[in-house]
């Protein structure tokens, strides 16, 4: 054959056509469940249960308790385009149903082995089916069965192997599965879902039918982004449009948007209104911070096509750019009134805290006739060492304004994800002691031996601790606990970081050297190299820098403590370390250095020496 001859055309197979559609329709077990969960909410249900195995490789059931599928129809279920919800084209301009084209089941009979399992109201008994390549194979089988439909898939891709190897491991392709399932039961409040992996009692995702919106995001969320929702409801009659939903307030953010987006209670994603919503909130949220939104966009089904995409993952309808920008304008508008309502908790510091230790003479009880072996110093009800560095409780904790330090802000506590800090906290927490825990946890306070010592007990034995490192090492261990939440332990005056540094380096522990440039010049490069990593320092260490009548000043410090407050004569070198100290090239070191500089300068001793080191030079 010539090579310019044309090649010939060739009508394909059945079988592969229909494997090709099916590849279009299911590309992965969370297309295959979005699918029927559809169906279930079509069937009128209130219940739905799906059960997994494998990432839903091996197996991937849905049972429901909805209207069930009548016997006659069983023959044809699950060929190509059979459906309930459509008899001729011009149905397409107002459908109303999540599936429509009937091309589901005969998608997953062609790369999966399928069987249904489906009793009806009126019907006597149930009926089992199973289908392969679209087609009936035997008679359905009657047999006990509850009312409702049980469809069980079973190795997904099996005859596909090139797109079964090109899929994620089974934990990721769960996670899809779950997070398909989280959005829907969001989304139907009135029925209740279960997800569970095959031969495990406990169970992942799981919603009641008498659930509120607000219940399921709590119970599937967490509350700590219930509690900041605020609802969202726009209608215009223009665009024939409504949307309803919940959208967090400017008190809560995420690192990753949560965008939960139901166009005629289709899940599908829209580009554009992500963005658009992101716009709005940047002006309210740190750099880098999202928020999560669930919206419900009900549009006239004469201005929605459904039919654009296998998936049905994308609509498009009609003034979309319109209804957009009308969204924005709303949800504008709700946030400048929330925003209005912020809220700040303050903490009163006690005067000369973490000035001074109070050392109470120990105890005895005479009137105890104790052994000799068993003989203890001091009594158990006696103080301990956190009396001096206590966390008070959340009824201690008071909306005021007080001067010097003004104010104590406690932000509302956020989960870490990083996995710098995840390693750093794992090191920790391999690097620590059981036995030294015990012995802190159960200790006994005697008392204090000089500035750097105190004594102890525990059981039977007496202990000298090194108060510096000890204290050094719990403020370590508290930034990593509470990476990203600390709160913020206000200056008022706020001091200018500029003069902090000159006089940092007018102090012998900076070591400055005529070599080194001018301190004017090391200064500015202080003030410089703070300011470049100012958001980062106040987002995950609350180190807040504000311009102040054209001077950068440090407005608030980490609050490591409640009721603790560091000297803040050891401020002028902690400045001038930060910016020398810390290397902010790599974040898990930049991590590291910034938790150790912190707590170097916070520790009970090293402050106490430093400020005394500046009253001498100030005084010489």
């Amino acid at each position: 054959m010539s090579e310019c001859a044309p090649g010939v055309i060739r009508k394909l197979d059945e079988v592969v056509v229909n494997r090709i559609a099916a590849g279009e329709v299911i590309q992965r077990p969370a297309n295959a469940l979005k699918e029927m969960l559809e169906n279930s909410l079509d069937a009128k249900c209130s219940q739905i249960t799906v059960t997994v195995r494998s990432g839903g490789l091996k197996l991937l059931q849905i049972a429901d308790n909805g209207t069930g599928i009548r016997q006659e129809d069983l023959q044809i279920v699950a060929e190509r385009f059979t459906t309930s919800k459509l008899k001729d084209f011009k149905d397409l301009s107002s459908i109303a149903t999540y599936g429509f084209r009937g091309e589901a089941l005969a998608s997953i009979s062609h790369v999966a082995h399928l069987s249904i399992l489906t009793k009806t109201r009126d019907s006597a008994c149930g009926y089992k089916a199973q289908y392969m390549d679209g087609k009936l194979t035997g008679t359905p089988k009657p047999m006990a069965a509850n009312q409702g439909t049980t469809i069980t898939v079973e190795d997904l891709f099996y005859n596909v192997p090139n797109r079964l190897g090109a899929l994620k491991s089974h934990t990721e392709e769960f996670n899809k599965i779950s997070e398909v399932m989280t959005r829907y039961a969001v989304h139907n409040s009135g029925v209740g879902f279960t997800l569970k992996k095959a031969g495990e009692t406990g169970v992942e995702v799981k919603t009641q039918s008498q659930n509120s919106i607000v219940d399921n995001i709590r119970a599937l969320y967490g509350p700590a982004v219930a509690k900041e929702l605020v609802e969202f409801k726009l209608e215009d009659s223009r665009y024939k449009f409504q949307v309803k939903g919940w959208v967090s307030n400017v008190n809560y953010s995420v690192k990753k948007m949560v965008f939960l987006l139901f166009i005629n209670h289709r899940l599908v994603d829209s580009t554009a209104l992500r963005k658009s919503i992101e716009t709005v909130y940047a002006s309210y949220l740190p750099k880098g911070m999202s928020p999560f939104i669930y919206l419900s966009l009900e549009i006239a089904a004469c201005n929605v096509d459904v039919n654009v995409h296998p998936t049905k993952h994308e609509v498009f309808f009609l003034h979309q750019d319109a209804i957009i920008e009308k969204i924005q304008q709303g949800l504008e508008e709700k946030l400048l009134n929330s925003n209005a309502s912020r809220t700040f908790y303050t903490q009163k510091l006690l005067p000369g805290a973490g000035a001074t230790l109070e050392i109470l003479e120990p105890k005895s009880k005479l009137e105890k006739t104790i052994a000799p072996k068993d003989f203890v110093r001091t009594d158990s009800s006696d103080q301990k060492l956190d009396k001096f560095l206590v966390r008070s409780d959340v009824k201690d904790v008071k909306e005021t304004k007080i001067p010097e330090p003004d104010s104590v802000n406690t932000p509302e506590f956020r989960e870490c994800k990083l996995s710098s800090i995840k390693i750093l906290r794992q090191k920790f927490q391999e690097a620590s002691s059981s036995i030294a825990r015990e012995m802190f946890s159960a200790h006994i306070f005697v008392g204090c031996v000089n500035r750097k010592l105190a004594l102890f007990q525990h059981s039977t034995k007496l202990y000298l601790a090194n108060t510096t490192k000890l204290s050094q090492h719990l403020f370590r261990q508290l930034m990593l606990r509470d990476f990203g939440n600390l709160g913020v332990l206000k200056l008022d005056p706020a001091p200018s970081i500029r003069e902090l540094a000159l006089i940092a380096l007018d102090l012998p522990e900076a070591g400055w050297k005529e070599e080194d440039g001018s301190k004017d010049d090391l200064a500015e490069y202080v003030v410089s190299t703070l300011l470049q990593h100012k958001e980062m320092l106040d987002d995950y260490f609350s180190l807040q820098i504000d311009n102040i009548d054209g001077e950068h000043c440090i407005v608030g410090l980490p609050l490591l403590l409640d009721d603790y407050c560091p000297w803040l004569a050891g401020l002028p070198l902690y400045v001038l370390r930060l910016s020398t100290e810390v290397n902010y090239e790599d974040e898990a070191e930049c991590f590291r250095t910034m938790i150790e500089e912190t707590a170097r300068t916070c520790c009970v001793s090293s402050i106490q020496e430093i400020f005394a080191s500046s009253c001498i030079l100030s005084d010489g």
